[in-house]
């Protein structure tokens, strides 16, 4: 299997407009890896993309994909799911359009029922923005309750128990196996799917406990009932036999630019931090 991250940025973009601090102007001269795209997942052997935030196109662009034939999503919230007008980018042909010609290769869109019935409530008055991709032509919308086998590769869906609707996925084919858990990942559910995958990518922290303009996250700050900290990322993949993990949804609220992941990667075993662009082959 073969990923690509897209975008390993977290709810704000790096470099964050209008910031003047160090790690969005070292970001906004160098470029990748130092820049972040909001977060997104690209896996090469299904031509399948999981979430959409504002920059997907950009994103999709500088990674020279070439095809996208399914679209998953984790969880309704507008970091992941604001880019969805790329629906019509990825299939819509307007001067086709107004000769009557509809696309015959809809992208697939498929999600938990929690989450599809969120997705289908971003609309304006005139309806669902779904509704109105499906009825282009343009996309087909499929509810997975648990999992779904598409050529050889089976896709789990895991809830995230919690009142938002939010998945955690883990894809396998040919005996490998990784987890991908980009946000609102807290508290980490359980399932037996987890157990000794080759990678979990995981969102939904924060790194280190002194974090942008000197802000310290005590043990009582309640960021940490939020998020995972470092340490519960180690527990997590302790608990799961988990090989190595890859820390995404990186914040510019963080205070590190690349440089200071790279650093940081030394003081754990197995664990690195995402950048855009980072491939990932099992």
């Amino acid at each position: 299997m073969k990923f690509q991250i897209l975008g390993s940025g977290g709810c704000v973009s790096t470099p964050k407009p209008l910031c003047g601090c160090g790690v969005c102007k070292e970001a906004r001269e160098k470029g990748t890896p130092y820049s972040r795209c909001g977060c997104s997942l690209y896996f090469y052997d299904l031509n399948l993309l999981v979430d959409t935030p504002e920059d997907i196109g950009v994103a999709l662009n500088r990674a020279d994909i070439k095809a996208v034939d399914h679209i998953l999503y984790s969880h309704w919230d507008p970091d992941h799911t604001m880019g969805i007008r790329v629906m019509e980018h990825l299939r819509l042909e307007w001067l086709s359009y107004y000769e009557g010609i509809i696309p015959e290769n809809p992208v697939i869109l498929f999600a938990d029922p929690g989450v599809m019935n969120d997705l289908n409530l971003i609309r304006n008055r005139q309806g669902a923005f779904l509704n109105y991709y499906e009825n282009l032509g343009l996309i087909k919308r499929f509810e997975v309750m648990d999992s779904i086998d598409i050529a050889g590769v089976r896709i789990t869906l895991v809830s995230v128990p919690k009142r938002k609707a939010v998945s955690v996925f883990a894809f396998e084919k040919d005996g490998r196996k990784l987890i991908y858990a980009p946000c609102d990942c807290r508290p980490f559910p359980y399932d037996i799917v987890f157990y000794n995958a080759d990678v979990l990518i995981i969102g939904n922290t924060f790194v280190g406990d002194v974090l942008k303009n000197g802000k310290i996250i005590d043990k009582d700050h309640p960021l940490r009932s939020e998020l995972h900290s470092m340490e519960d990322v180690l527990a997590i993949k302790d608990r799961f036999n988990i090989k190595r993990v890859i820390v995404t949804h990186i914040e510019e609220d963080w205070g590190k630019s690349f440089d200071d992941y790279k650093e940081l990667e030394k003081e754990y075993e197995n664990v690195t931090f995402a950048y855009d662009g980072l491939v990932i082959e099992l």
